[in-house]
């Protein structure tokens, strides 16, 4: 088992900067993937950016260049910092982790980020 919890989520006026920040406790081995995904009111959850344990990393095109995904793998740690803040970017933010692509989902509890024009 693993417990994800977040951090980090704010109000914050457009084009401002975010770090959210996730702990992951519980099996190592199951902490392989880690990634954030997002959900705004009325949409499906969906993928941010995603990095392994070796540092891969993915993005969704909306976010490519503004936001950057890094993870501590001695601390369990995994950020995302966002820069250029969009209202589009609003959500609740959650933190994932899985052994491997297709393998059972962990989640954090999410983490409002909130994005004014």
């Amino acid at each position: 088992q693993v417990q994800l919890v977040e951090s980090g989520g704010d109000l914050v006026q457009a084009g401002g900067s975010l770090r959210l920040s996730c702990a992951a406790s519980g099996s190592s081995f199951l902490i392989n993937l880690m990634g954030w995904y997002r959900q705004a009111p009325g949409k499906q959850r969906e993928l941010v950016a995603v990095i392994t344990r070796g540092g891969i990393t993915n993005y969704a095109d909306s976010v490519k260049g503004r936001f950057t995904i890094s993870r501590d793998n001695a601390k369990n740690m995994v950020y995302l910092q966002m820069n250029s803040l969009k209202p589009e970017d609003t959500a609740v933010y959650y933190c994932n982790c899985k052994r491997a692509w297709g393998a059972n989902d962990y989640w954090g509890q999410g983490t409002q980020v909130t994005v004014s024009s």
